[in-house]
């Protein structure tokens, strides 16, 4: 048996995984009348969606991995109060309140599952991923993390255990990656570039600095 461990909080939040292609359809249906009576710019749409995953999101988070990264006092607010820790760099809004932030280490590597859209922190990572919102995700993330985490290329030592937290409503997680060797007197801005949306979700690691310039 792998050497992991999973945190559920309220796993009753979850009794909807198996109504996420309806969902998705009806919005899909919605955008669709809406956008030929003219009441929705399409290019208003792509917009948002854009703003989401390139500008907001996931630009968001790694600034506040960075300085987690280069000021020891601003990474122990973040671990006693993720919540505020992240808003005081300004990062607030849609499903960005009730935040944890949890650290990974050389003993300990840490993996976030969720299958509703609202235990994802839109504001801190952007857009959610297609296969996160899956239920095979967070379903096989739960049995057999590292062979999840392998499928995304991270092969971890098997002394690092794995510990799989279970994202909710009331409480939505941000993964702290371990910050990569040979960053030593690199800026916030430059550090910032190294970490990606997949390794705060914990199904990657930060970038090496060579490829992250």
């Amino acid at each position: 048996m792998d050497d992991h461990h999973y945190d559920a909080h309220d796993d009753h939040h979850h009794h909807h995984d198996n109504r996420y292609s309806d969902m998705q359809a009806r919005v899909r249906a919605l955008e669709t009348v809406l956008m030929e009576k003219g009441l929705v710019d399409p290019a208003a749409i792509d917009a948002i969606v854009e703003t989401y995953e390139t500008k907001v999101g996931p630009r968001n988070g790694a600034r506040v991995v960075a300085k987690a990264w280069s000021d020891p006092d601003f990474a122990d607010w973040l671990r006693r109060d993720a919540t505020a820790a992240i808003a005081s760099l300004g990062f607030t809004g849609r499903q960005g309140e009730h935040m944890r932030a949890v650290f990974n280490a050389d003993e300990t590597h840490n993996l976030v599952v969720c299958t509703l859209c609202s235990c994802y922190p839109w504001s801190v990572l952007g857009l959610p991923p297609v296969w996160y919102k899956a239920p095979a995700y967070r379903s096989r993330a739960v049995i057999d993390p590292r062979g999840v985490l392998a499928e995304f290329g991270v092969t971890l030592p098997q002394t690092q255990k794995i510990r799989v937290w279970d994202s909710t409503a009331e409480l939505r997680y941000l993964v702290v990656p371990q910050r990569p060797s040979g960053t030593e007197g690199m800026s916030e801005a430059e550090l910032a570039d190294l970490v990606t949306r997949d390794s705060m979700i914990g199904t990657g690691l930060a970038l090496a600095p060579e490829a992250g310039r």
